[in-house]
């Protein structure tokens, strides 16, 4: 397999949450193409599974889609300095007001490695308890949470209600 040579690199977008790179590449046959990138920083999912095997999901309004959607609680790598095992104990407490006395690694995965370089840390929650309420903001303010049986959730995914993937692959490896 050749590996393409990078033959110039720019960053024409930088912003809060991506950078955009081009890329010309080469493949050492004279011919340049050009690729675009997503810069984006990783994230963490987390599939929180309590003693009646009901799995959290949240509710929450996401921009890009324009619609409310169902998903595991997730979020990004933002602190300097954090593992991820340590990122998804603070965004389940932030999304979810709960901690775990458990958080098991499940996957490691790209998202869409075709245009972004975001990877999801993947963790299953344990021994879960709930805590004093996180003060959200924005879009976060109005999350929806349900336990909901892991068979539902299945078959959430199957008709449709559950289309987000890190939930998706979540959920079928819990």
């Amino acid at each position: 397999m050749i590996i393409p040579a990078i033959e110039a690199s720019s960053r024409p977008y930088e912003g809060k949450l991506i950078a955009v790179e081009v890329d010309t590449l080469n493949r050492g046959d004279g011919k340049s193409f050009t690729r675009e990138i997503a810069v984006v920083t990783d994230v963490v999912a987390i599939v929180a599974i309590d003693e009646e095997d009901r799995v959290l999901l949240i509710k929450q309004y996401r921009h890009a889609m324009r619609r409310a959607v169902w998903e595991i609680p997730a979020g990004r790598l933002d602190v300097a300095g954090e593992a991820p095992a340590q990122a998804a104990i603070r965004e389940l407490r932030e999304e979810a007001d709960i901690l775990a006395e458990r958080m098991e690694p499940l996957s490691v995965f790209g998202n869409s490695v075709g245009w972004t370089t975001e990877t999801t840390y993947l963790f299953c929650a344990r021994g879960l308890t709930g805590t004093t309420p996180f003060e959200r903001a924005n879009e976060e303010a109005d999350i929806e949470k349900a336990w909901v049986p892991l068979q539902e959730a299945l078959a959430m995914i199957k008709d449709g209600t559950i289309a987000d993937a890190k939930t998706i692959i979540g959920i079928m490896l819990s």
